[in-house]
């Protein structure tokens, strides 16, 4: 079994610190300067802070694609970050600077554009570089990093807010982004990615004098399932289905969560935003602490039990705060759910790269973005919705723990996916 190099998994964690941090900033200051500013309307604001989601779930599929087929001498993903991350944080400094709303919203349009493109080719660097079995353990430390990118922005920003405003917290954010490109540059090397270019063309120029003489209906239809799910057996494509599937029941119980539970709080059980944001902390921090031992556990009773595990934990914990009005209890409940979700969230994406060759980590890094932003994007709305009929807050954990339920089922049905002890990294092949 190939060892994981944790000094460069570490390294190449600094992408999404980086990109966690400014994310937890931009979430936590933009709502409050659009309204202190320019904007009266809350639906118009929640639009607003919608359009991270939808770029996400047009262009990180598109520009994962484009990664895997992208042939340089800095290999295929590091040239989107090396343009992507300056030009961020260039946007991501002048968003506090505009003097009007014109000026904000062209400032916030462009920086969540260019998110989405470098985004994918960061994550995707992991599975890239790390060997198979070892990718939910990495993961762990990828997602460490960036909760502990979150916790600094709450803390460092809040207080930078306080001493020297707004635009403190986000000249911060944009060091931080050149910080973590110049550690990828320097001490993460991603192979040339056309000498992989060569070996896969020579050895389809093989395959292909080998193969009969087709029709071009046959080829037509080979080459859609080349481009769509390259390699993959019919039952792996049922599996990967599922898993999705899954990824967006479990992100859809998730985000109600995430985006209401202050509500709730503060509706339902009477307490301040201040305490309710705390209470929600609990959960973000057993999250950080857990994430790395939810990896190290999936490397031994497999990634799919941590799942299901996870699934059953969000489900235990959540139905009895339909009920629970005591805060402290409330508190303990959601600093379990924190390594529940960990058991989930960390399992996952190595779960979805595992079915993808070598060549088609990128793709398959989309395809587990756009499940998980269309969440982000339908949940919050669903759960509006049903709040207003309702007129109930407390109906969230309901919603939640039926949308849990159902990745549940989702996840029974999947049957690949697990780590193979076998597999070579990307470093392994020849060059």
């Amino acid at each position: 079994m190939q060892a994981l190099n944790y000094r460069k998994t570490f390294l190449i964690g600094f992408g999404f610190f980086a990109s966690s941090l400014a994310w937890s900033l931009y979430n936590s200051f933009v709502p409050v300067m659009l309204e202190e500013r320019y904007l009266q309307s809350t639906a118009l604001i929640g639009f607003i802070m919608t359009i991270d989601n939808m770029f996400g779930v047009v262009f990180q599929p598109l520009v994962g694609q484009l990664s895997d087929r992208t042939r340089t001498r800095f290999g295929k993903r590091m040239p989107y970050i090396l343009v992507g991350i300056p030009l961020c944080a260039a946007a991501f400094f002048f968003i506090p600077r505009t003097t009007s709303l014109l000026g904000m919203m062209s400032v916030i349009i462009l920086f969540n554009l260019i998110m989405s493109v470098w985004r994918s080719p960061v994550v995707s660097l992991m599975p890239d570089l790390t060997p198979p079995v070892q990718r939910s353990k990495a993961n762990g430390i990828i997602n460490l990093m960036g909760g502990v990118g979150g916790i600094i922005a709450f803390l460092v920003g809040g207080y930078l807010s306080n001493v020297g405003g707004d635009n403190m917290p986000f000249l911060m954010g944009s060091v931080v982004m050149i910080f973590a490109l110049l550690m990828l540059v320097f001490f993460v090397k991603e192979p040339d990615s056309r000498h992989m270019a060569r070996i896969m063309a020579a050895r389809e120029q093989v395959l292909a004098a080998d193969a009969p003489r087709q029709s071009w209906r046959d080829k037509a239809r080979a080459r859609i399932n080349n481009d769509l799910l390259k390699g993959l057996s019919g039952p792996e494509k049922k599996s990967l289905l599922s898993l999705l599937v899954a990824i967006f029941f479990w992100f859809c119980g998730y985000n109600a969560v995430e985006s209401f539970f202050t509500l709730y709080a503060t509706k339902e059980l009477g307490v301040s935003k201040g305490d309710a944001t705390m209470t929600l902390t609990l959960f973000s921090l057993s999250l950080v602490a857990f994430a790395l031992p939810a990896g190290i556990l999936a490397g031994r009773v497999g990634r799919k039990k941590m799942i299901l595990i996870g699934l059953t934990g969000m489900v235990v914990l959540f139905l009895p705060m339909l009920f629970i009005q005591n805060l402290w209890i409330l508190r303990g409940l959601l600093l379990l759910g924190g390594a529940a979700w960990a058991c989930i969230n960390i399992n996952s994406l190595p779960m979805v790269v595992e079915l993808a060759s070598k060549e088609r980590i990128g793709s398959f890094t989309g395809y587990y973005y756009f499940f998980s932003f269309s969440a982000a994007i339908l949940s919050p709305t669903l759960f509006g919705w049903i709040r207003d009929l309702t007129d109930d807050y407390s109906t969230l954990f309901l919603y939640s723990v039926i949308a849990f339920a159902l990745a549940f089922v989702c996840m029974i049905n999947v049957r690949h996916g697990e780590a193979n002890p076998e597999a070579a990294a990307p470093d392994d092949l020849p060059a």
